[in-house]
């Protein structure tokens, strides 16, 4: 095997890597000609100042996060088997949680793989990664999960504003395989058809499992708005749940048009309508027009997508709610979830009361959320814990 570069990290700047922190920024190494020469995405030794060999780590010397721990063991060698390893382990506990193979197989640093997100939809992977290293090791990865797992196609959607951050490309592709139209996946007994190639993120927030399941319990014979709708994930689980009427809202076209697709193969499309209007703008008119709803579900993309905003954002969760709490009858419930990890849980909750307040409602909160157990959270980042939700009961 070819040596690998060190880096070194700067006198007394080792401690929360020992202690389990998988990241080291760029202020904690010593940052010489040497290491800024080393091209992005390079596996390296890191060391401490007077040389104690602290793991292997994908390096990039152009980024705040210039370091993500691999393993502490320097000496691993990561190649092919390693990636085969970590999947191996990540599908282990999949298996242990699901009975059918749709879920969050890798989900960065929380599996030992960071940077790296596979989704699995049956026979079919779907693949970010997100950070010069994992890029650098595209086919080992590649060869790893078809090793694995013997997929049928392998998708690359490398499309995420931070590759721009490391130096990388934008680009969606079919990687191994082929795809013969959309995928369809399962979901709490619902059936949906994806386009991998073409929708956001993976092409499905698996994160929203346990809590479309939840808000599904209040459909039976109810009224529903599911707005930033998406798939139509939350809708068509509550139409299959009983409930007499579905409106699905996005300003997406395409969304709506897969969210049909999928009311149709579950034979609920009698019963589920879709609307095409951006969201703000619609529940206003919808608060004019005099309608009301049972359960409303407002679940929007980040409204933060740095810290600085993080005040417009708030504002924004707080507007939504409002708007939401409008629209509900007396006794109705309300879902609103927030994906910015940039803002905090106590933040959006105190948006969600103020917005409540806004609207001159009271109520209770019944469940609060996060992802669902295929999005593991690392314990020293609490980064990876990005998904909070509040389910209330209003008076």
């Amino acid at each position: 095997m070819k040596k690998r570069p060190t880096v070194r990290l700067q006198p007394r700047h080792d401690s929360r890597l020992r202690h389990g922190h998988p990241w080291v920024y760029s202020n904690e190494i010593m940052m010489d000609a040497e290491a800024k020469a080393i091209p992005p995405g390079t596996t390296v030794t890191l060391t401490t100042a007077g040389g104690e060999r602290l793991g292997a780590a994908f390096f990039n010397p152009h980024t705040l996060i210039a370091a993500r721990l691999l393993t502490k063991n320097a000496d691993a060698v990561i190649d092919q088997s390693f990636f085969a390893g970590r999947l191996q382990a990540a599908l282990a506990l999949r298996e242990r949680l699901f009975d059918q193979p749709y879920y969050r197989l890798i989900h960065a640093e929380a599996d030992g793989l960071p940077a790296i997100i596979v989704d699995r939809m049956g026979d079919v992977l779907v693949v970010q990664l997100n950070a010069a290293g994992p890029d650098c090791a595209t086919q080992d990865l590649i060869a790893a999960l078809i090793s694995t797992l013997n997929p049928k196609a392998i998708v690359l959607k490398n499309d995420s504003p931070a590759r721009l951050q490391e130096g990388l490309s934008q680009e969606t592709h079919l990687a191994y395989g082929e795809l013969c139209g959309p995928v369809e996946l399962v979901e709490n007994g619902a059936r949906f058809l994806i386009d991998p190639l073409e929708g956001q993120k993976t092409g499905w927030f698996y994160d929203q499992r346990d809590s479309r399941a939840f808000v599904a319990r209040f459909a039976a014979g109810a009224k529903i708005l599911d707005a930033y709708c998406y798939g139509g994930g939350f809708g068509i689980t509550a139409a299959i749940a009983g409930a007499a009427s579905v409106t699905l809202l996005d300003r997406s076209a395409t969304a709506l048009e897969a969210a049909g697709r999928s009311a149709t193969l579950n034979d609920v499309s009698g019963r589920c309508t879709t609307h095409q209007q951006e969201v703000f703008e619609a529940l206003d008119a919808m608060a004019a027009a005099g309608e009301r709803y049972d359960v409303v579900v407002v679940d929007p993309p980040a409204f933060a997508k740095s810290r600085k905003d993080i005040p417009v954002a708030v504002k924004g969760y707080r507007k939504m709610v409002r708007q939401a709490a409008e629209l509900l009858t007396p006794g109705g419930i309300l879902f609103a979830a927030s994906c910015s990890h940039n803002v905090g849980v106590e933040e959006f909750a105190e948006a969600v009361a103020r917005g409540l307040d806004d609207a001159g409602r009271a109520g209770r909160i019944l469940r609060q959320a996060g992802a669902g157990p295929d999005h593991p959270v690392h314990p020293m980042l609490p980064e990876s814990a990005y998904l909070k939700s509040l389910t209330l009961a209003l008076d």
